[in-house]
């Protein structure tokens, strides 16, 4: 897809959130809006790319240190406000995700990106044992150390069923590097082996994705398909408050029972040298 980063994102909170605005305060990459996901209120984020930031690696759609602050103090904000309220009644938090991936930039190095990543993964984490159903919606690109600040730590991942999306640990192009192989004989390869693919129906096998979803334009989506992706919403902010607060849905989903049988079973294997030794 040629499809500039961050054009999905933006399209989909502003049809689902009614705004395409930063609030007073953060970074023009930053969108937070609270909108109503069918019966109830819901918070949402998307980063987005900023042309005018002065940090230039998120010009184009990477998530660095004000992104990442910004995220985890709305999110902060929203566990303080909720903090008295029953489980049953704190807010959604919704992801909106399209992403290219963490800034890495000298700068950004040096002022401790790992920590402003860290600081919003664990809001994020703390929000969803706090009792706020978290749900992720991958638009587009989600990618390395971007996702894993902006989205990954969430009760429910839903993402969409297109060949513009993309859930993965690495580039093509830096997997080639690493692995020592063209990016040929990597795609090659994904058709073999899941984790490895770079499509998103195969990443769906991992067990990690509550739901797949259809659209037909991703970018210009139509009203039809906005009510479908709001219930979609509704449907996994209903399944997360009846399942635990932990991650442990992505490990005993029938997918990973399935493709991953052998890491399932070195998990068991040390939880019991762990409970023993």
């Amino acid at each position: 897809m040629s499809e500039h980063v961050g054009l999905r994102g933006r399209a989909w909170f502003q049809a689902l959130a009614g705004k395409d605005q930063p609030r007073t305060g953060d970074p023009g990459s930053v969108l937070t809006a609270e909108a109503q996901v069918c019966s109830e209120t819901a918070i949402f984020l998307c980063v987005v790319p900023n042309p005018d930031s002065r940090f230039p690696c998120v010009r184009d759609g990477q998530v660095g240190l004000e992104e990442a602050y910004a995220l985890a103090t709305r999110i902060r904000e929203a566990i303080d406000d909720d903090r008295d309220k029953p489980k049953a009644e704190k807010r959604p938090i919704i992801a909106i995700i399209d992403v290219k991936s963490q800034a890495y930039g000298r700068r950004e190095e040096t002022a401790g990106i790992f920590l402003a990543a860290a600081a919003s993964a664990d809001a994020y984490a703390s929000a969803r044992m706090a009792g706020h159903p978290v749900i992720s919606l991958v638009v587009g690109r989600a990618f390395s150390g971007g996702f894993l600040t902006h989205g990954y730590q969430a009760n429910r991942i839903l993402a969409f069923d297109d060949s513009g999306v993309t859930i993965h640990a690495m580039h093509k192009e830096a997997a080639a590097r690493i692995t020592r192989r063209s990016v040929s004989d990597l795609e090659r390869l994904g058709y073999q082996i899941a984790p490895m693919s770079y499509d998103v129906r195969d990443y769906a096998k991992l067990g990690t994705l509550h739901k797949l979803l259809h659209v037909n334009n991703p970018i210009e989506p139509t009203e039809s398909e906005i009510v479908e992706v709001k219930q979609a919403i509704a449907d996994a902010v209903a399944d997360a408050r009846t399942g635990a607060e932990d991650l442990g849905n992505r490990l005993n989903s029938p997918a990973a029972k399935e493709t991953r049988k052998a890491g399932r079973t070195v998990r068991t294997l040390m939880e019991k040298q762990w409970v023993t030794a």
